[in-house]
């Protein structure tokens, strides 16, 4: 069984394109396996124009600094929900955004990242406000 994740992880990261960097991350027992927007041009692109994303995929946006950080789904067909985390990895709060909106969904608090994960994940795994995200000193630095 082991093998068999290995192997859908390394055809999964085959199917990326070049410049994602991704990150595997812990909520709980939850695995998940997620790209990383660290550049200005990769937190803005985000998940736009995608279609799909696997189950237990997200995308991480590392910003530079800790902050109030607004989102939208302008341009974005895929329902999800977001998790802003603060710099000390936890969950600050969770929010579902709808496609092709341009709703601002953002945070009373400051955070250094931000997950999103197709619509649900959060609520689906059981995953709260005050949980905390492993695996985020293996990102790299936002810039």
């Amino acid at each position: 069984m082991r093998l068999l994740s290995i192997l859908f992880l390394l055809a999964q990261l085959a199917l990326q394109p070049a410049w994602c960097a991704d990150v595997a991350l812990m909520i709980g027992n939850h695995r998940i396996h997620a790209e990383i927007a660290n550049t200005p041009e990769s937190r803005t692109n985000g998940l736009m124009q995608r279609d799909h994303l696997c189950a237990d995929c997200g995308m991480l946006f590392v910003f530079p600094e800790a902050g109030r950080h607004n989102f939208w789904m302008k341009n974005t067909p895929l329902p999800l929900s977001i998790a802003f985390i603060s710099a000390s990895g936890s969950i600050l709060e969770i929010a579902e955004m709808r496609p092709f909106t341009t709703e601002i969904h953002g945070t009373h608090g400051d955070v250094l990242y931000a997950l999103e994960m197709n619509s649900s994940w959060f609520a689906r795994k059981g995953v709260k406000q005050g949980d905390r995200v492993h695996g985020l000193e293996h990102t790299p630095r936002g810039y």
